[in-house]
């Protein structure tokens, strides 16, 4: 049985049915979570996407890259299609948790196995960050998989934790950006997947150098003075937070961590917020130092000319943070009625027990 230590990566360990989990998954959440859940929207939708996905192969392939490229050049396509088992595999990992149907865990390790044999990491944080999504999926998954499954897949999280900070200890591309951010999520999820302490301590040493060099004390971010845009500042919070949330339910509070100039996520998000929440606005990309921001507006990527921020690409920000202190809820829920978008299934599902606990 695993200990609170070397347990679930993330608050997903609790993602499951009384009748299916082990003391080891209540370690977080606690026992009374999943009291029908299957029948709440979120879960429905899960389910169906899940079960949609039963006879559907795995599509992973050895590398990834989408990072620096326009569409249709070098295998930007081939990656893109390649990165729908991301979140077909965690849906798949949910709807066994809720249902107990062993189809939906065996396509999960199908998955799951097939990424950890035939991928090849490249440590390249923006092409690989949807790996956080096989995380959770395995957290959900790993005591229902055969031991050869696991071992594979264990492998693969431990050489992308060494990987990535052995790169940070370096000085990697982009080591004050969002980039960063990227490379300490996936460090941190797959080290506390691990449960290995060293790792574990390199990778909390890792957040509080990246909080450090790109939060400031005035609540903005590296990338936002460098690129004039509000969608990096959320690219940069946002896998920040998965760290905090793996770190959170392993008794550590991350969120919280305050760097020597002062800047920390709370103060970030605070920052965010009147943009959030409609009372200031802010043109994207209209004084960007990156040209190939420029590139990508001229080359029909209308996400990267000069428009204003939509808030709704503010609901998944506030999610998350709302995990981790429930003063951000009341925004959260603002945007989610003011836009009409949902956090991610998993989120929500988090939340209806949260509301029942």
């Amino acid at each position: 049985m695993k200990t609170l230590l070397t347990g679930a990566a993330c608050a997903l360990a609790l993602l499951a049915s009384p009748a299916l989990a082990t003391a080891a998954d209540y370690a977080i959440l606690g026992p009374d979570y999943g009291k029908g859940a299957a029948q709440a929207p979120a879960a429905q939708e899960v389910i169906a996407k899940a079960k949609a996905a039963l006879t559907r192969p795995p599509g992973a392939i050895p590398k990834l890259h989408t990072e620096g490229t326009l569409p249709g050049k070098g295998i930007r396509e081939i990656s893109l299609k390649a990165k729908e088992d991301q979140p077909i595999v965690l849906n798949l990992a949910l709807a066994w948790r809720l249902t107990g149907d062993r189809a939906y865990l065996d396509q999960a390790g199908r998955y799951l196995e097939a990424w950890a044999t035939i991928y090849e990491p490249s440590f390249n944080p923006i092409d690989e960050t949807g790996f956080d999504a096989l995380v959770l999926a395995y957290d959900l998954t790993e005591a229902g998989l055969p031991a050869a499954t696991r071992a594979k897949v264990d492998g693969m999280w431990r050489g992308m934790a060494v990987g990535y900070l052995d790169a940070m200890d370096g000085k990697p591309k982009n080591s004050e950006t969002n980039w960063q951010s990227h490379r300490v999520k996936l460090a941190a999820m797959a080290a506390f997947q691990t449960g290995d302490a060293k790792l574990i301590d390199r990778a909390r040493a890792a957040f509080r150098a990246q909080v450090t060099a790109n939060l400031q004390a005035d609540g903005t971010v590296f990338d936002f003075h460098e690129r004039d845009a509000i969608h990096y500042v959320t690219y940069d919070l946002d896998p920040l937070m998965m760290a905090a949330l793996a770190a959170r339910a392993h008794g550590e509070d991350w969120f919280a961590w305050k760097s020597p100039v002062g800047g920390n996520l709370p103060g970030a998000l605070d920052w965010l917020a009147p943009y959030a929440k409609g009372e200031k606005t802010h043109i994207e990309f209209a004084n960007s130092k990156i040209q190939f921001d420029r590139d990508r507006a001229a080359a029909g990527q209308k996400e990267y000319a000069p428009h204003p921020w939509d808030v709704v690409n503010g609901v998944g920000t506030y999610a998350l943070a709302s995990l981790m202190d429930p003063r951000y809820a009341a925004l959260r829920d603002s945007l989610v009625a003011r836009t009409g978008r949902q956090p991610a299934a998993w989120i929500r599902l988090h939340q209806q027990w949260g509301a029942t606990r």
